[in-house]
């Protein structure tokens, strides 16, 4: 049987769409598939690798901060006088205090046992003993700001607890300061215990 001209181009057509349709079905959209589920995974490596390169970066940054507080650290210990803190915080409060703008009216140390050290056999006594100190003063506002930023710059742990500041009288043009300090004195500063702070 021969196949008209017309016939033989709708086999073609018919051929080249079955083709095409293989080729969409069995191969294009598989494809398309697997390149979408791999920009989707390249997506989330990309993330990850960001978050990644974020921690490293945090990690070099702590690091940096870690070796600045250690060194920091170690030079505080250098200028640390051990076992002569009270002593120091005395000769402090004397030089502030040997001024027109600041009179020290009461001064009370009272050493607070603190608890054993935890992990220690036998419960060892912790190696610093912890003193606090109430104090009534009269100061302007710059030279009580002076004399506490001079704390700050001691060579040992101090903390300001509390303070109080009340104007005492319109005549009196020195305002007066109530403040609680702590300290922690090491174990080595049994002369400071025995000379420094008993009997004030």
């Amino acid at each position: 049987m021969v196949l008209k001209s017309r016939e033989r181009i709708l086999i073609i057509l018919a051929v080249i769409a079955i083709a095409f349709w293989a080729f969409v079905t069995f191969y294009y959209a598989p494809q398309n598939r697997k390149m979408k589920a791999l920009k989707v995974e390249l997506k989330a490596a990309d993330l990850k690798l960001d978050e990644s390169l974020q921690m490293t970066k945090a990690a070099e940054t702590l690091e940096v901060e870690v070796l600045r507080q250690e060194e920091v650290l170690k030079r505080l210990h250098e200028r640390t006088l051990r076992g002569q803190e009270f002593r120091t915080f005395l000769k402090h409060l004397a030089k502030e205090s040997d001024s027109p703008q600041m009179k020290v009216v009461s001064l009370a140390p009272l050493e607070e046992n603190l608890p054993p050290s935890e992990g220690k056999k036998g419960g060892s006594p912790s190696q610093y003993r912890r003193v606090a100190v109430q104090m009534v003063l009269y100061s302007t506002y710059a030279k009580l700001g002076s004399y506490l930023k001079g704390i700050e710059e001691l060579p040992f742990l101090i903390n300001v607890d509390n303070i109080q500041i009340e104007k005492d009288g319109e005549a009196q043009p020195l305002l007066k300061v109530s403040v609680g300090l702590s300290m922690y004195i090491t174990e080595e500063s049994e002369g400071v215990k025995d000379s420094s702070y008993q009997g004030i």
